[in-house]
């Protein structure tokens, strides 16, 4: 056997990820993060542990059927065999042998403490323990991991014994052996120190298992590598108990491109951004705009010092080309902005604002001037592309595209006590030469309205119909008012193929959130052609 041939990518989001806090995956849900996680080429899936819950038990059977993996390989996880029986006998270690996954992981004790006092055994038959359960599985022909629970505060209290356990699991057939920082407490000089002593001394092939307490699990885990290990263990996005595992994108990113070290299949990390995403759909989770790499924020430029050096290269505020990972530049257009920011945001959104002519000039610094007004009066650009876009619309054309002419709308709640509050709007405006009177109902003041508009103007223009409010956000900009405060509501719109922002500002959340669902259903119909 070649001890340190390939390089080994494991993922663990559906085991160790899935204890994430208000992080519950359903057997379909886990199918479908499985397939996505082989789209982006990872060596090994961790599937859950057999046995323990139905749930898993349910996820190896079906996956048997109906999971096509082309990169990846199913792992199950579980423990060794119990104190005082043998492997063969112990019915957590037949679910494991039965699962049908081709590679298990088993979770072990490393820290004497821990198998004294967790276990209630002996250190002996902690030994005997993992040394039967991986003997009886590689003769069942199943691959075998091992993960050294609590290795690195084990090697800390007894380092002789710590070893011992690797040493063990290896000469009893255990191809990798894992080091787990279970509490996360580990910084990279120390993990380092620790894995290369582990290296020398021992000769097994190192993995390493890091959590995010100190914050550090994905540098941990870089100088893990660094140290000699050859097999990295993370959750994508993050995911994890507590601050969670390290992340397995951030970690393959920073040793595919800062390394240069090939741990995908060629090509496959372009499709990160997308991949993390749509993992973050399948898990409700919100994906984090920070996050290295596949965050929406990741290579977003605000100061308009930065998108005057961006302008002349892109590269100059940039670590990488965000191509690598399937990302995009964005720039966002705020009271930060300069005209190279403002140049640049309109060549993004189609239009050629021309800095090289008095006239564009002039009219750089007109929307650069607005911009910086709007948002002294609580307006935000930065997540609102479709608002700045009509605001562009609004000085490069001289107006801004105009389907319909609102008259008046009015909004009432009616409650009654021990029944739901109803609110029913009114609105009155003229589309295509026609005047429209039309109420709508909702389960509140701006589901009603929405409900009115649409409908009132879908008579003109049925496109409407495709559009869908999909988010809606209220922020409270000077608190110290209270109720009196001037409102931000930001508010998505879908047509079932794309989404777009739009911005409104009022004294009252119903006066903000007409002028956002207004620019939303306008800048929607200009999209449609009409």
């Amino acid at each position: 056997m070649d001890l340190h041939g390939s390089f080994h990518v494991y993922d663990t989001t559906l085991r160790d990820g899935a204890q994430q806090e208000g992080l519950n995956l359903s057997v379909a849900d886990k199918l479908s993060i499985a397939a996505q996680l082989d789209e982006l080429g990872v060596g090994y899936i961790e599937g859950g542990w057999p046995g323990a819950n139905p749930k898993d038990t349910e996820f190896f059977r079906r996956a048997a059927h109906e999971l096509d993996l082309k990169h990846a390989r199913l792992a199950a996880f579980g423990a060794t065999r119990r104190a005082g029986t043998r492997a063969a006998d112990d019915p957590m270690v037949a679910a494991l042998r039965d699962s049908g996954a081709g590679v298990v992981t088993l979770v072990a004790k490393s820290h004497d403490r821990h198998v004294e006092l967790a276990l209630r055994t002996t250190l002996e038959e902690n030994l005997a323990m993992v040394r039967d359960t991986v003997s009886h599985l590689r003769e069942e022909g199943q691959q075998v991991f091992l993960d050294a629970e609590h290795f690195f505060d084990g090697y800390r209290a007894n380092r002789a014994y710590a070893l011992e356990v690797l040493r063990t699991a290896y000469e009893a057939g255990a191809e990798v052996v894992a080091l787990c920082d279970t509490n996360g407490g580990m910084l990279p000089t120390w993990v380092s120190d620790v894995v290369h002593d582990v290296v020398e001394t021992t000769g097994v092939r190192v993995g390493i298992h890091c959590h995010n307490d100190t914050g550090c699990a994905v540098a941990n885990t870089l100088a893990a590598v660094e140290a000699g290990a050859t097999h990295v263990q993370g959750c994508i996005n993050g995911y994890g108990e507590r601050t969670g595992n390290a992340d397995l994108v951030t970690v393959v990113a920073n040793l595919e491109l800062k390394l240069d070290r090939a741990v995908l299949p060629p090509g496959l990390l372009r499709d990160a951004t997308r991949i993390a995403h749509a993992v973050a759909e399948v898990t409700n989770v919100p994906p984090a705009s920070r996050q290295p790499y596949v965050g929406t924020s990741a290579f977003a430029h605000k100061a308009g010092l930065h998108a005057s050096a961006i302008k002349v290269d892109p590269n100059l505020y940039q670590h990488m080309d965000p191509v690598g990972v399937g990302n995009d530049m964005r720039l966002l257009v705020s009271d930060m902005a300069g005209r190279a920011s403002i140049e640049l945001k309109g060549r993004e959104l189609g239009f050629e604002l021309d800095a090289g002519t008095p006239e564009g000039k002039e009219l750089i610094t007109r929307i650069t001037d607005r911009v910086k007004v709007l948002e002294s009066r609580g307006y935000t650009f930065e997540a609102a592309d479709a608002s700045f876009e009509l605001l562009l619309l609004e000085e490069v054309e001289g107006a801004r595209p105009s389907y319909f002419d609102v008259e008046s709308w009015r909004v009432i709640t009616d409650s009654k006590p021990a029944d739901e509050a109803l609110s029913e709007a009114t609105v009155k405006l003229r589309a295509a030469g026609v005047r429209y009177v039309v109420t709508g109902e909702g389960n509140g003041p701006v589901n009603a309205l929405d409900q009115a508009l649409r409908a009132a103007i879908g008579q003109a223009f049925p496109e409407v119909a495709k559009f869908e409010l999909i988010d809606y956000k209220v922020r409270i900009l000077d608190q110290g008012h209270g109720t009196d405060a001037i409102t931000r509501v930001l508010i998505e719109t879908s047509d079932g193929e794309s989404s777009w922002v739009t911005v409104g500002v009022g004294a009252n959340v119903i006066e903000a959130s007409w002028g956002a669902l207004v620019d939303g259903l306008t800048f929607g119909l200009r999209r449609q052609g009409v």
